[in-house]
């Protein structure tokens, strides 16, 4: 089955776009590029791939988690890097992302299964990583790698 949706964009002002979801109860969000073309009043598209790329992996592990009766919470960062081609057009080169569980290794059921499944079933990293490589660390609340990236 597959579905769709549709983002609306409505330039404002120079590269600052108001941005409008498919559902009411979204909140409008305002994008603009980084000076000196924009004005820094939102993030930029690259932010944007880096955030989408992050919440759709914490939201991965955490479903994951839960599959297993855990609900640690879960955080995430990450490190966007931009390299020119050969072009010298900017891209984006990788994307590096770290999750942070608020749990131990030691508390949390069937870690081993989770960690194991979590990345293939994160929608838009997988759609990602077809064009930029994306890298994936797993820590616990002590700062133990559970899944090196």
């Amino acid at each position: 089955m597959e579905s769709q949706f549709t983002i609306e964009l409505h330039q404002q002002a120079d590269y600052r776009f108001e941005v409008r979801f498919d559902h009411p109860d979204i909140p409008k969000l305002i994008t603009d590029e980084t000076p000196p073309l924009g004005g820094d009043a939102g993030p930029n598209p690259a932010r944007l791939l880096g955030t989408a790329v992050a919440n759709c992996l914490a939201a991965s592990l955490l479903f994951a988690l839960r599959k297993f009766k855990n609900d640690p919470p879960v955080g995430a960062s990450a490190t966007v890097s931009l390299v020119r081609n050969a072009q010298n057009r900017l891209r984006v080169g990788a994307i590096d992302v770290q999750l942070r569980l608020g749990a131990v290794a030691s508390e949390i059921s069937m870690l081993d299964r989770a960690l194991a499944q979590f990345e293939d079933f994160c929608i838009v990293t997988q759609s990602v990583r077809s064009a930029v490589p994306v890298s994936v660390q797993v820590l616990d609340r002590t700062g133990a790698v559970l899944k090196p990236a």
